[in-house]
């Protein structure tokens, strides 16, 4: 286990431009997440929950209070800086499933290893398809695969790199009932594989119930964990 934290926010707030005026969407948040730690983040919607990942990523600048990620201040990086940060250490899985259209299903699973330039990317991309049952599917495109099977594939991408953070954002929204039940077994089964840290977004009470602890946002801020 390493000693430094995966995640840290301090005092985070984030206020955005809108046509009414000043709009805050996260206020005086303080979160850790320890090394291994599966974290659901839970609330209404509008209470920030989906800022909070932005921010926690890197992708979005807090207004005020200090992120650390890996030990890194984000503060004192800049664009290309957290990107570096990221790359190999963060993956991120969303409600939608963001897979290139002109990849088969192995291409996008290999890509983000690819990048990193591991020489075994293709085949650690098909094992990790054949880990999420979709073996067969390699060769598929997008469009000829699933909501289901798409978001598996999108999993697959995710942890294939052995990321030590991942961030997921409702990842079971667009699935129905079987599909999600599906998925969020997989997501829970293979982060436990890699050991990777979990902060995820859900609306969905029985994925939340699968972490190991649950925050609660409402307005910005957590009113409650359990």
């Amino acid at each position: 286990m390493n000693d430094t934290p995966p995640l840290v926010l301090e005092d985070v707030g984030l206020t955005l431009p809108s046509a009414a005026g000043p709009v805050e969407i996260l206020r005086n948040l303080d979160l850790t997440l320890a090394d291994g730690e599966r974290v659901a983040l839970v609330g209404p919607s509008g209470s920030g929950k989906s800022s909070l990942i932005a921010v926690a990523a890197g992708l979005e600048r807090p207004s005020a209070g200090k992120v650390t990620l890996f030990g890194r201040d984000l503060g004192k990086l800049d664009e290309d800086g957290r990107a570096k940060l990221r790359r190999g250490r963060v993956s991120l899985v969303f409600q939608s499933f963001h897979l290139l259209p002109n990849m088969t299903a192995e291409e996008n699973v290999a890509a983000p290893m690819e990048i990193a330039r591991r020489p075994d990317a293709m085949a650690e991309a098909r094992a990790w398809l054949d880990r999420v049952g979709l073996a067969a599917r390699a060769r598929h495109y997008p469009h000829q695969l699933s909501g289901g099977e798409q978001q598996r594939v999108a999993l697959a991408r995710a942890l294939a790199p052995s990321p030590a953070l991942l961030f997921a954002d409702e990842p079971t929204g667009n699935l129905d009932s079987s599909n999600a039940r599906h998925v969020a077994g997989l997501l829970f089964e293979l982060v436990e594989h890699t050991g990777a840290a979990l902060l995820l977004v859900t609306h969905d009470p029985a994925l939340a119930a699968r972490a190991q602890r649950v925050v609660t946002l409402r307005d910005g801020r957590p009113v409650e964990a359990a």
